[in-house]
């Protein structure tokens, strides 16, 4: 209760900020980045270095209402096949512009519903991926995988293309919320891939589930957390739901009127994080938990866990390269997005040439305050020296910084000898914290929830 008399006094509750899965974050894109660049920054990553790749695959069978992603929807194969085909060509350019025994650190398909192609395009991609850039020493091969989308011979293909990271979104297994939601996925269905993914000794598996959805209450999350701790995930993501209507406009076909408040919210996030606590799962970050084996809480350990678009990761690959619609690429020249349109990017590759869109060069501050960002989103503290050593930030000027984030956020935030650090108290509000040091104006990028 003092928590949040404190959050309603200092007008917390009502806050909208950013995920800061990147700095600056998407919104802040402009169009003076295009292919060229793209082309450019590929061409700089040194021979034998390490990458990861992200593959978007945009298709649905259904668009779930509570969906924010950029997706449309499909009863055919046929656009999947295309776009398949779209993907290999991408690939095949992508390979000619890059330097000799560059290999793969981590693969991600996502979406949409990559589980949507069909098991010979599965293998089909794979191997241009491979081909392309081989997979390295202890690379993970990841997978968003739809129970509803998933059958033994595209789960057959997945795991001998190399499969060793699985993907799957929950939500909520509850009826009602799923109906409210657009998103049917019953417990049965959702175990039985589990199933699936386990019995092709695919050993790590990761999860979704949101908090803030309409109807949900303590009971309801309490219920859906302990039927997803019974499939055993290895990693677990705990999202809280952004309702975003005037971004997402599926999102108007959800009640608002049922969504719970802020404090509501705060007691579903803290219902769901004490019962994975209680299970054995170490907090990373503000919202994933982790098994004390899995790479994320050894990374966290050892002080290399950082943040990417898919959260948070153990991946320390100095270049995400994004293929497809809407891709993001980040660079350690600057962020990278593909034309966000099927038909657009699909144009573009046919014509021979990358559909880089939009994006952002970095300047030293934009990495400074982009290192600050994650190692606050990480771990909660963040250090003057190595800003100052790596970074060349003005010590003077980030004490003031420092300053006047403690001045703001009173005891939820408290400045040390070595920089600044959120205590356990003030970790709800880490992601306002962070926007403290955005340099950018956010008034009108039209986030969601901070709580």
């Amino acid at each position: 209760m003092e928590q949040e008399s404190q959050l309603t006094r200092l007008g917390l509750f009502d806050a909208r900020v950013p995920r800061y899965t990147s700095y600056p974050t998407a919104p802040h894109f402009s169009t003076d980045v295009g292919p060229s660049h793209f082309e450019e920054w590929i061409e700089a990553i040194p021979a034998g270095a390490s990458i990861s790749l992200y593959m978007h695959v945009p298709f649905c069978r259904r668009l779930c209402w509570f969906c924010a992603c950029r997706t449309q929807g499909t009863q055919s194969d046929d656009p999947v096949r295309i776009y398949s085909e779209t993907l290999l060509a991408e690939l095949k350019m992508l390979k000619s512009r890059l330097a000799p025994g560059v290999t793969l650190s981590r693969l991600h398909w996502g979406g949409g519903t990559p589980t949507l192609m069909p098991a010979d395009m599965m293998r089909r991609v794979a191997a241009a991926v491979f081909e392309a850039v081989p997979m390295g020493e202890g690379a993970e091969f990841s997978v968003e995988i739809d129970p509803n989308e998933i059958d033994d011979s595209r789960m057959d293909a997945l795991a001998e293309s190399g499969l060793n990271r699985a993907s799957i979104g929950v939500q909520d297994f509850d009826e009602q919320i799923q109906q409210v939601i657009g998103r049917d996925q019953s417990y049965e269905i959702t175990r039985r891939a589990v199933e699936m993914i386990r019995e092709r000794g695919v050993q790590s598996l990761n999860a979704d589930i949101l908090y803030g959805l309409p109807h949900q209450t303590p009971a309801k999350i309490s219920d859906s957390v302990q039927k997803l701790l019974s499939l055993g995930p290895d990693r677990v993501a705990l999202y809280g739901y952004a309702h975003v209507p005037w971004m997402a406009r599926r999102q108007n076909m959800i009640p608002s009127d049922h969504l719970p408040t802020p404090q509501e919210r705060l007691t579903l996030f803290e219902t769901a994080r004490r019962l994975f606590v209680a299970d054995g799962y170490d907090e990373i970050g503000i919202d994933h938990f982790a098994l004390p084996t899995d790479g994320l809480s050894k990374a966290l350990k050892s002080g290399k866990l950082r943040r990417n678009f898919q959260g948070y990761t153990d991946d320390l690959a100095e270049a995400l390269v994004g293929m497809g619609a809407s891709s993001i690429s980040r660079f350690p020249q600057g962020f990278a997005q593909n034309a966000s349109a099927t038909g657009a990017h699909t144009g573009a590759i046919r014509d021979g040439r990358f559909s880089t869109s939009r994006g952002h060069v970095f300047t030293e501050d934009d990495k400074m305050r982009s290192r600050l960002i994650e190692a606050l989103m990480c771990d909660f503290k963040v250090s003057a020296q190595e800003l100052v050593r790596d970074y060349r930030a003005d010590p003077v000027k980030l004490a003031e910084m420092f300053a006047s984030c403690a001045s703001k956020f009173e005891d939820m935030v408290q400045v040390t000898t070595e920089g600044l650090e959120i205590p356990e108290k003030g970790r709800p509000l880490t992601r306002m914290i962070a926007r403290h040091f955005d340099a950018y104006d956010l008034s009108k990028a039209g986030h969601s929830s901070a709580i």
